[in-house]
């Protein structure tokens, strides 16, 4: 995730009617004229939507990263990922290419060089997990598999999402119970097999609030955290919301089934046993704490009040990543 003073940055060249010379800029690079963009939210990156585009009742949407963000550099990768996915007939938003026919721009605008991508929206609507139907939560688990085996040969360029929990445990160093629980959850991960049944390329974060629906059928959306990892490591992050601390929760156990039966319609699944997903839950928050480090380190730097909600939300999130370690952990 971006600083907050970043993203308070950006705020604050955003009009009353959520349009900025930023977002301008980089839309300029597909062809669209100023005032088009819409701050959506910022997060991992800036994301902007033009609406009507590139006809009424349809929508694009303009995601950027500043240079200095590790992001920055795997905008490429990312995008060239979901070409191919996309051409290989996986249910996803595509890309745009842009004016110069390019998937991703380097802008330069008001706040520095960006590296900037276009999609079209996503076809539908959500669906909250309280109106998620069982022939839905299957499907979900399909679609997940299907992108796991139409990614299996496109790792090249993407890191391993894991790899470096191991080293949170020196970040928490005044929190022993913590540093102690993500090196036990690092030990258990070293331990595990790679082979290509079971470790390859992922999506990282194929919740339900990144897909859309027509009915039962999903598209799938936002890549940015492809990496490569454990397919059930993968499984784990999507259903969080359908667990407690990384514990299957009672109250959603039939659409975790689904879920897990969807994907085992399409690919088998090792490592998936309660014990495993919740390993993975584990290793997903802990790999949460690192990157949330920064951000946390510089929190009320500069104080940007406009973001109070966002900075206590935050805090909130990362107590629950650390109970969910220590569960992990045992």
């Amino acid at each position: 995730m971006m600083q907050l003073t970043e993203i308070s940055g950006l705020a604050r060249l955003v009009d009353e009617e959520w349009r900025s010379p930023v977002a301008d800029a980089v839309a300029a690079r597909w062809g669209h004229e100023p005032g088009a963009a819409r701050w959506w939210r910022s997060s991992a990156s800036h994301v902007f939507v033009v609406p009507d585009a590139p006809e009424p009742d349809a929508e694009r949407y303009l995601r950027f990263v500043p240079e200095r963000y590790a992001a920055f550099h795997r905008f490429e990768t990312v995008a060239a990922l979901m070409d191919r996915l996309h051409d290989r007939g996986l249910a996803l938003t595509p890309l745009v290419r842009s004016g110069a026919g390019r998937l991703v721009e380097p802008v330069d605008t008001p706040l520095g060089t960006m590296r900037a991508m276009c999609l079209e929206g996503a076809p539908g609507d959500e669906v909250d997990l309280d109106d998620l139907t069982e022939a839905q939560a299957r499907a979900w688990g399909a679609l997940l598999a299907r992108t796991h085996d139409a990614a299996a040969d496109l790792g090249d360029g993407l890191g391993h999402a894991l790899d470096g929990i191991g080293r949170a445990a020196a970040l928490f160093a005044d929190d022993r119970d913590l540093a102690a629980a993500v090196e036990r959850l690092a030990a258990r991960l070293a331990a595990l097999p790679r082979d290509p049944t079971r470790y390859g390329v992922i999506h990282g974060d194929f919740e339900l609030d990144n897909l859309a629906w027509q009915g039962d059928t999903p598209t799938a959306f936002d890549f940015d955290e492809a990496a490569l990892s454990w397919y059930a490591a993968d499984v784990a992050h999507a259903v969080r919301d359908l667990t407690d601390h990384g514990r299957p929760a009672p109250e959603h156990a039939m659409l975790l089934d689904a879920f897990l039966t969807g994907y085992r319609d399409v690919r088998p699944l090792p490592d998936a046993d309660p014990g495993q997903l919740l390993l993975f839950a584990g290793a997903g928050a802990a790999q949460s704490l690192l990157e949330l480090h920064p951000v946390l380190a510089t929190l009320d730097e500069g104080r940007p009040d406009d973001l109070d909600e966002l900075r206590a939300s935050l805090r909130e999130h990362h107590d629950e990543q650390r109970r969910i370690v220590l569960t992990a952990a045992g």
